[in-house]
């Protein structure tokens, strides 16, 4: 954190100052310090005279446009009312992460630190298996279209993400996926030859299976939609669930339960992972 010194003196609190993508985290404790401020009945001027700060640093803290600095944290704390709810808030600050939707933000923390990681999917090929090109289509394809910096910070987001599938060579990834998911075209056959090498590639592993769901496989028991399922290091289990412009992260023991039920229902239905990947082989062969 940059000391009072630094943005007092010096006056600074240009855009490099801000956040690109605010955290839920820094919102949240902006809410907190606007409503204590105005419970104390003073305006943000008055504030940030008490405080050392500007105006404007108070208005930015509380947009959860910046990450207020150690000083600002201690002085707010003491003028308003000293409970320590600032002071304890401040040390679960996050930044906000680029590429990312702001309801997948948690999970892709919780990913990166889980024991094991579930995943089937009935729309497109699971962002961790996703080539370059299809990645870039599916993002180029979203509503409401991006700005070319925007969708480069999807992209680098979910090229990284995929990092953790070389990184954990003993971490189990388990992946179920319907083949019309497959089936589906973009681009030329290039791009899906490019597309099913690497789906190939990322699950050949002895620590991934991927499991494919046939056309022929009939109704099953994951038809509510796509899920993920995560144990943590501590073995407890959640779950996720994402729609339209939505994500709910799952955590209730009995709901979690019902989650592995119906994954661990669908890998007896699926084709196994030897017959998974002499299907996809096939589906490459036909291009």
């Amino acid at each position: 954190m940059r000391g009072v010194g630094e943005i007092e003196v010096g006056g600074l609190l240009g855009e490099q100052e801000r956040e690109p993508q605010p955290s839920d985290s820094l919102r949240t404790f902006g809410a907190v310090v606007q409503a204590l401020r105005e419970h104390a009945g003073l305006s943000r001027e008055e504030l940030g005279e008490r405080v050392r700060y500007s105006k404007h640093t108070v208005e930015s803290v509380e947009l959860g446009r910046r990450m207020p600095d150690e000083g600002f944290v201690r002085r707010a704390e003491e003028v308003l009312g000293n409970t320590g709810a600032l002071c304890k808030a401040a040390r679960h600050l996050t930044r906000g992460e680029a590429g990312f939707a702001a309801w997948f933000r948690r999970w892709a923390r919780l990913e990166r630190e889980a024991a094991s990681l579930c995943t089937y999917e009935c729309r497109l090929v699971p962002g961790l298996l996703q080539s370059a090109s299809y990645a870039r289509a599916v993002f180029e394809g979203t509503i409401p279209l991006r700005t070319d910096e925007e969708l480069e910070a999807q992209f680098v987001a979910r090229m990284e993400r995929q990092t953790m599938m070389r990184e954990r060579p003993t971490v189990p990834f388990s992946f179920i996926v319907e083949e019309h998911v497959f089936r589906r075209r973009f681009g030329d056959a290039g791009a899906m030859r490019e597309s099913f090498d690497h789906v190939l590639e990322l699950s050949a592993p002895r620590n991934v299976t991927l499991q494919v769901v046939p056309l022929e496989g009939g109704l099953h028991a994951c038809l509510d939609g796509p899920v993920r399922i995560l144990e943590t290091a501590e073995g407890r289990r959640l779950g996720y669930s994402e729609g339209q412009e939505n994500g709910r992260l799952i955590s209730g023991p009995k709901e979690v339960s019902v989650l592995c039920q119906r994954y661990d229902t669908l890998r007896s239905q699926a084709l196994n992972p030897k017959e998974s990947r002499a299907l996809l082989e096939r589906l490459r062969g036909e291009l």
